[in-house]
């Protein structure tokens, strides 16, 4: 067992890797909540450890199977983000495929981590049957209303357009490896969740309400089973006016040996102005190039994001957009001068920026690519509808 503490309620508990396990009598989907992927965000593993024993205290009964897991066992134990590097960089293929071989280096103890997860969650998909949901449960070193980050997959935005909180897409695109990415390779709906400041009591009351809403947007519960309104209201107040769908434009990398200080006093979702000072790096002033929001600002030691910008997405682009995926538009491309398939699953294309200059990133965005820079002049572009396991979700009420 392990010793976890939470400032926000001074109370310690002890779990282990998975907090707890539900099977209901009846059929239904199996959820995956986890919490504490990062150690200094052990909000998330304390509200799942109250829902799960109040569902089974009160003999609710539920269809399917719901799991709690805990994330970094031994960081959460130590308040600490990570021990050497962070847990939610590491499911790259390239790691994955060395795990499945046996060949991985437990090079520290972040990376042991990861095995075992990696063991529990794919234990799970062997044994249960779908379809399945995972949600990650996170916290932010700023103040910030509850919202929810999403791989951009239609079957994704469709099943997180029930929650009353804000839908960040695209963050995949900046990051290297994190977990839910590793999930949506997979083709499962898989999103997280980011309930308020790491030590703010209300983060605990976000996740509560959020682990509730899942059980029943996902159908292992009733709404008449729990105080449905409450949750759901909980949410709906807290998001007040950003209840919008929101992409990332710009993402301030802190790279290793950089000196890095967020100006103080930013919170989510504020506005910032085109030419506003944002922060300091290496003895230089960030300023933002355009009017935007300000996303996760870094006010903690640990962390490779100094911050994120972004922007509201019109409801034009995402109702386009669905079409044109759904008419598997993005096949023609390969036809055109400078774009071809680089993946024999057809989900992957590189582009040659000297040829194809008039193709932009928005306009791959829209057929549901985000993209990697291969180098000056190429990208390299991925879609994860292929992926999706649609046909694993057809009866769902959401659908």
């Amino acid at each position: 067992m392990t010793k976890i503490y939470n400032k926000a309620l001074n109370k310690s508990l002890e779990v282990q890797r998975i907090i707890k396990h539900l099977k209901g009598s009846q059929p239904g989907p199996t959820l995956i909540f986890i919490g504490g992927i990062h150690g200094n965000e052990p909000s998330g593993v304390f509200a799942l450890k109250k829902v799960f024993d109040e569902l089974e205290d009160k003999e609710i009964p539920i269809r399917g199977n719901i799991y709690a897991i805990s994330g970094n066992l031994w960081a959460l134990e130590n308040n600490k983000r990570y021990d050497k590097q962070d847990l939610n960089r590491l499911w790259t293929q390239e790691s994955i495929d060395k795990i499945v071989s046996g060949k991985l280096k437990i090079a520290n103890k972040d990376i042991g981590e990861q095995v075992e997860l990696h063991t529990v969650i794919w234990d799970i998909l062997q044994n249960e049957s779908g379809p399945f949901y995972f949600m990650d449960l996170h916290t932010t070193s700023s103040k910030t209303v509850p919202f929810l980050t999403v791989n951009d997959s239609l079957l994704n935005r469709k099943f997180t357009q029930q929650y009353p909180v804000p839908m960040i897409l695209g963050i995949e695109e900046y990051l290297a490896g994190p977990l839910l990415s590793y999930i949506n390779e997979l083709g499962y709906v898989a999103f997280g969740f980011e309930a308020g400041q790491h030590d703010d009591p209300a983060s605990i009351q976000n996740n509560i309400a959020f682990i509730y809403l899942t059980l029943v947007f996902a159908g292992s519960l009733e709404k008449t089973q729990i105080d449905y309104r409450q949750y759901y209201q909980i949410l709906f107040d807290n998001a007040l006016e950003y209840k919008h769908i929101y992409e990332i434009y710009w993402r301030h990398e802190i790279k290793n040996g950089d000196s890095f200080k967020m100006k103080p006093g930013f919170i989510n979702f504020q506005k910032i102005k085109k030419g506003q000072a944002l922060a300091q790096s290496n003895g230089k002033i960030i300023t933002s190039d355009r009017d935007g929001k300000i996303f996760m600002p870094l006010y903690q030691n640990l962390g490779d994001d100094g911050f994120f910008a972004i922007k509201r997405t019109p409801k034009l682009f995402l109702n386009l957009s669905a079409v044109l995926r759904k008419i598997r538009f993005d096949h023609i491309l390969p036809l055109l001068p400078g774009i071809r398939w680089s993946s024999n699953q057809k989900n992957t294309l590189t582009v040659n920026l000297k040829i194809a200059r008039f193709f932009t990133k928005q306009f791959f965005h829209l057929l549901g690519y985000r993209s990697r820079e291969i180098d000056r002049t190429h990208l390299r572009v991925r879609n994860r509808e292929i992926a999706s396991k649609t046909r694993d979700y057809k009866y769902s009420s959401w659908i």
